[in-house]
Order: C-alpha cells, then sequence, then structure tokens
C-alpha cells in the first residue's frame, strides 16, 4: 500500500493549480496529489493511503459529503477537511457530524489551511501510535494472563466456599458502595437481575456474590458466555435437544437451563443474542419452561436469572437491535457497575489480587510500594477491573520483595501522565517527537471541541452528539482545556423574550 502526503479535490482548475505549490512551499516538500472530482478522488483513495484529504464540498455529481462517507468507510482515520462557502452552516454541521476534521472557508486562508493540515496529520500520526501500542498491551496481556491461569489451574479448588462473595468490594465507598448495598438487598429474592458495565468491570463477580449470597448458594451456577457461542447453536446450548433433533445429535442432551436446575442461570452478554431467540429466552421467563430442539413437550425449570450487558440495552433497544419486551423482562433490578478509573478502591483490589498472586503463583511479593501505588491511581484502566489483576499477577512475577514501578512498565504511563499535564499546551521548542505528538494530539482535541460548540452555538449536548462522546466525558473535556460554551452563543437582541 503506498502512504503518504496530501490529496486535494476541487473542481476549480485554478485551485488545483495553485494549492499544491503552497502547500508544498510552506509544508517541508510535502506531496500533493489533486482530484477533479470526487470519482477521481475515490480512485486515488483506494490505491493510496493519504495523510490528509481536503475537499470542496460542492462539486457535479458526488458531492463532498458523499465523499467523506466514502473516505470513512475506506479509510476511518485519514483525516478530512471540508472547503465551504460563506453562509453554507447547515452543510458545515452535517460534515462534522460526517467525521469531518476541520472546515475552511473560501476565499482559503492558506495560513489557516496549513496550519489545520498540520495539526490533523500530527493528530492522525499520534493516534496510529497509540494504537498500536494498545494492540501490542493486549496481546502482552492475553498472553500473560494465558500462562497465569494455566499455572493457576491446581489452586482454584482450593478456595473456601465460606469465603465472602463481596471480599473483592471491601474498603468500597459511593457508587461501589451502593453496589454492595444493591447485592444484598436483591440476593435473597426472585427478581431478574441486569448488570451492566464495561468489559472487565466485573459483572460475573457480581452475578457470583447474589447467588452465593442467595437460599440458591448450594445449588449450581451456570455461567453463559452468549457472545462466544455461533448463532445457530446458542438455542440449543440454552435449550437442550432430543436426540435426532438434527444432524449429529446422537443423544439427548440438556441444555444450561436444565443443567442450572434450582440454582441460577447467569448470561452474560446477552446483547449478542440473536432477536429469535430473544423471543424464545422472553417465553422462558415468562412462564419458567423451555421447548428443548425436536421435543414435544415443554420442560419446566425452576432457576433465577441474572444477566449482563457491556453496552446499555436501553439504548439497543432504541437502535431495533434488542427486544423491548425482554428488556423489560431482564430488568426487574438493575446494577451499573462504574468503570475502575471512577472507584476508589483500586488499592484495596490491587492488594487483593497481589495476596491472590502470591499465593497461587508461590511468590514471596507481599507488598505494593508507594510510587507503585501512584502509578496505579494514576493510570485509567481502559481494562478495569480484568486489566489490574493481569498487572498485579505480572507484577509478582518480576518483583523479589515490593513491587515497584519499573515492575508496571507494562503500563504506558508516562504518554499518559505527560497528556494530562500538558491539558492542551504546545511542546517547548526541543521536545522529543513523542513529546510533540502528544501536545499535538491535544491540541487536535481541543480544537474539535471548539468546532463543534461553534457550529452549534455553544450548544453542549448536541456538541456532544457531534463528536459522539456523552455530555460529562465533554463537560471534563472542555474544564480540562479551559473552553467555555459561553462565548461560542449568540448574544440575545434587545427585542428577544427574555
Amino acid at each position: 500500500m503506498i502512504q503518504g502526503g496530501i490529496l486535494i479535490v476541487d473542481d476549480d482548475p485554478a485551485l488545483l493549480e495553485a494549492l499544491p505549490e503552497v502547500l508544498r512551499l510552506r509544508m517541508g516538500g510535502v506531496t500533493v496529489e489533486t482530484a477533479d472530482s470526487a470519482g477521481a478522488a475515490l480512485d486515488r483513495i483506494i490505491a493510496w493511503d493519504y495523510d490528509a484529504v481536503v475537499t470542496d464540498i460542492k462539486m457535479p455529481g458526488m458531492d463532498g459529503l458523499a465523499l467523506l462517507a466514502e473516505i470513512r468507510t475506506r479509510r476511518p482515520d485519514t483525516p478530512t477537511l471540508i472547503i465551504t462557502g460563506h453562509g453554507e452552516n447547515e452543510l458545515v454541521v452535517g460534515a462534522l457530524r460526517g467525521g469531518a476534521c476541520d472546515f475552511i472557508h473560501k476565499p482559503i486562508d492558506r495560513d489557516y489551511l496549513v496550519t489545520a493540515l498540520q495539526r490533523a496529520m500530527a493528530a492522525r500520526k499520534a493516534s496510529r501510535r497509540v494504537k498500536e501500542q494498545q494492540l501490542a498491551l493486549e496481546h502482552h496481556l492475553d498472553t500473560l494472563e494465558v500462562v497465569v491461569e494455566h499455572r493457576a489451574q491446581g489452586l482454584r479448588g482450593r478456595r473456601e466456599v465460606s469465603e465472602s462473595p463481596l471480599s473483592w468490594l471491601m474498603g468500597s465507598s459511593g457508587s461501589m458502595e451502593k453496589v454492595v448495598q444493591q447485592i444484598e438487598q436483591v440476593a435473597d429474592s426472585p427478581l431478574t437481575v441486569l448488570v451492566e458495565g464495561e468489559t472487565g468491570t466485573g459483572k460475573e463477580l457480581v452475578a457470583r456474590a447474589i447467588h452465593h449470597l442467595s437460599a440458591r448458594r448450594d445449588k449450581p451456577f451456570v455461567a453463559v458466555d452468549c457472545g462466544a457461542i455461533p448463532d445457530t447453536l446458542i438455542e440449543s446450548e440454552l435449550f437442550g435437544y432430543e436426540k435426532g433433533a438434527f444432524t449429529g445429535a446422537h443423544q439427548r442432551k440438556e441444555g444450561q437451563f436444565q443443567l442450572a436446575g434450582g440454582g441460577t442461570l447467569f448470561l452474560d452478554e446477552v446483547v449478542n443474542l440473536p432477536l429469535p431467540t430473544q423471543a424464545k429466552l422472553l417465553r422462558a421467563l415468562q412462564v419458567r419452561q423451555v421447548q428443548p430442539l425436536g421435543g414435544t413437550q415443554p420442560v419446566a425449570v425452576q432457576v433465577r436469572f441474572i444477566a449482563a450487558s457491556n453496552v446499555p440495552l436501553e439504548r439497543e433497544v432504541r437502535a431495533g437491535r434488542f427486544r423491548k419486551d425482554v428488556y423489560y423482562r431482564l430488568n426487574e433490578f438493575a446494577i451499573t457497575l462504574p468503570p475502575l478509573r471512577e472507584r476508589d478502591n483500586i488499592l484495596h483490589l490491587a492488594n487483593a489480587f497481589l495476596a491472590e498472586a502470591s499465593a497461587e503463583l508461590d511468590r514471596p511479593c507481599r507488598k505494593i510500594s508507594e510510587a507503585a501505588a501512584q502509578v496505579l491511581l494514576r493510570y485509567p484502566w481502559p481494562g478495569n477491573v480484568r486489566e489490574l489483576r493481569n498487572v498485579i499477577r505480572r507484577a509478582s512475577l518480576l518483583a523479589a520483595d515490593v513491587i515497584e514501578p519499573e515492575h508496571l512498565s507494562v503500563l504506558p504511563i508516562d504518554s499518559a501522565a505527560t497528556v494530562t499535564a500538558r491539558q492542551s499546551e504546545r511542546a517547548p521548542a526541543g521536545s522529543s517527537l513523542k513529546e510533540l505528538a502528544e501536545a499535538a494530539a491535544a491540541d487536535a482535541e481541543g480544537h474539535a471541541i471548539r468546532l463543534a460548540l461553534q457550529a452549534t452555538g455553544g450548544n453542549k449536548s448536541e456538541a456532544a452528539r457531534l463528536l459522539r462522546t456523552d455530555y460529562k466525558t465533554l463537560h471534563v473535556k472542555m474544564k480540562q482545556y479551559g473552553i467555555s460554551a459561553a462565548q461560542f452563543r449568540e448574544p440575545l437582541s434587545a427585542s428577544s423574550p427574555a
């Protein structure tokens, strides 16, 4: 794949002749290609991975918005700048919603164009570097988890049943204290529970805690990962089948509903269930009966249902991807787990995982230093509790007695701390390439927020929707970068109503 350079798309021959020379002179001889139509540009984009694309919004045939949509589909990380005329505010808003990173008004301010391109290209470079580091980290963590889990298999059976299922939540306050209270309140009731939260926040641990605190604690706890079973097999896995029900069904098999009889059935990632299976699940929830594949008589099941989802089911219902009636049936009692970065028991969990790892891996390490604790508290934990557990296990293998910051080198701490400390300030002269990229990325983020607020007249809710983020995140970012929505609002005229 050929990479690099800038593509300019416009049906104006004069602009296609003038702009490339300006960019080559002001951007250190950067490669600049041109296309006089969106169709010609699309052919080039398929064969060439450009650093940035600059396109006019109004062109014969395919216009700039249609080309932008194609770029977002084929090259989603290629920054696209839109050239617009004055008074085309609706088109600007449409372009921003479609994924444009900036817009350039005619007549073109060449200094602004150069600055916008440099900013967009730097942000793309930084984003790609972060993705590469994240992929490397995920691969490393996956490999480590396999090794550690293999060594720990022989010790899992020794855990005493009497150990409190809520021990991993002890020492919590705020939102997690509320979660503990909810678990204790609902545990011994017959209500169906829906647990929502990001991947790795401990949804199955909540389900197990509810089971162990209930009167069903001596009965089976059966966990089903709905996202790991192919659509063609999910019904036979859940409801069972009779001999001869389909090719390969050589004998009768009970489904997970029957195996969990008298106990708790935990449907993890229930959002992945196909719609036809959701309809059969609804019947099982309502009448406590299942129909095995190939069977003629329904089978009664006496189980307590707990479901979990890593995305809000209410949003999936609105999108038409999840049945509303099933959602209401599952949502008799909802528990929402906050991400680890918003909790106050990170160090408690880290010490608990350290004790567990020290026993399972036969390591002498028993303590986390103050410096290492600060590293754990600063890191945003995108992988949540599961990532923390893996990191502590790795550190316990590396440390002789006390976990120090060098034993946590798997975490990209420096880059995260640097970006936070900069708060979108430009890097000073003499900065490294890494620092320049981080500063450019932060600057681009602040610029994108300002553009969205400008396009929406200071409406933060609409700006958050344009930026495809939530209101709370936008509010935090605006505070971080010192951006006020008021400066983008139009003042009320004297005749306007109060």
